[in-house]
């Protein structure tokens, strides 16, 4: 058993009870994803760090902040298995901590439902954790929070699978080999320069999509930035076109979607590009819907970052020594 979900505080004693294994690290777990996205989220973030744990144990405690909007959908799931933030303040403090996107609501990251308890999380985090690794609009928050600077918006969505440079020598790309791709899929951005200019070593860029990953050590903590989507399944990029068409043709948008590259075999890319076409001339018929096999191509998808996801969070949790508080 490489990973061992808890809960602060007495529930956390019922959920770990039984398994006496020494916990190698404790990983503190924010998710901020939307109910759509929350247990998925949830699963292929626990999936990665139980892959790169390997044979030792990490011990995962779940929270969500208040001021992201929430349904019934995940109230079940939350109330069964997560915290709120402020008990993550009452507690020791975690070797490791992860915190999540999130799909933004605001033009201004500062405008955000969920700044002020975003902010104080970083903050925290800064002085009390070893390593933090932040995820797409939390690594956007974190520049600004560490180092003042603004995300900006792109001309178009960025989302597929592509080719990246690898920095030779960069810790959490050691060993991943030379042929890496990675999953993108945001709205934002902050540029490469600036992100250099910042201090920042870039462990993963490219042309197409400026940098994927990069790190520097802030107040002692080291801060690991994720503009790209490493954690991501093989269905992943697919499904979140999928949603983004259902708004368009129900009218609950009207951006026209993006789709993302290189996300079906090359067996389903040309269908898929037929429907893109179609809605780009101007289709809204919700029947559009039923026009591609979204679920059938979705498990015919490669999982062509897997190894390279696994080896980054195997360096990563390595570099990492716990200090017991």
């Amino acid at each position: 058993m490489a990973l061992r979900l808890s809960r602060t505080g007495a529930a956390g004693a019922e959920a770990a009870k039984g398994d006496r294994t020494p916990a190698r690290w404790v990983c503190a777990f924010v998710n901020n994803m939307p109910d759509s996205a929350f247990a998925a989220t949830e699963l292929q973030f626990t999936d990665l760090l139980a892959a790169g744990a390997g044979s030792d144990t990490v011990e995962l405690r779940r929270y969500t902040m208040e001021g992201v909007p929430r349904g019934e959908r995940t109230a079940p799931l939350i109330a069964e298995g997560y915290s709120p933030l402020d008990q993550l303040w009452r507690h020791p403090p975690p070797d490791l901590l992860i915190v999540t996107g999130s799909e933004p609501l605001a033009p201004l990251i500062e405008d955000e439902p969920y700044w002020d308890d975003l902010h104080d999380l970083l903050a925290w985090g800064r002085e009390n954790v070893a390593s933090m690794l932040l995820s797409c609009l939390a690594a956007h928050a974190a520049l600004l929070v560490f180092d003042g600077l603004t995300r900006t918006r792109l001309p178009a969505k960025c989302t597929g699978v592509f080719r990246q440079d690898v920095e030779a020598g960069h810790r959490l790309v050691s060993c991943v080999g030379r042929e890496v791709v990675l999953p993108h899929s945001r709205l934002n951005t902050v540029p490469l320069d600036e992100v250099r200019g910042a201090g920042y070593s870039v462990a993963l860029s490219s042309e197409v999509t400026d940098w994927a990953v990069a790190s520097k050590s802030v107040d002692g903590a080291e801060v690991v930035v994720v503009q790209g989507h490493p954690e991501y399944g093989p269905p992943s990029l697919l499904r979140e076109y999928h949603r983004d068409v259902r708004r368009y043709v129900t009218r609950e948008r009207d951006g026209l979607p993006v789709l993302p590259l290189h996300c079906v075999s090359q067996a389903d890319w040309g269908n898929l590009e037929r429907l893109q076409t179609r809605l780009a001339e101007g289709e809204r018929d919700p029947e559009l819907l039923d026009s591609f096999p979204f679920s059938e191509a979705a498990g015919r998808a490669e999982w062509s970052w897997r190894d390279t996801a696994v080896k980054m969070y195997t360096n990563w949790m390595a570099g990492v020594e716990p200090v017991r508080k």
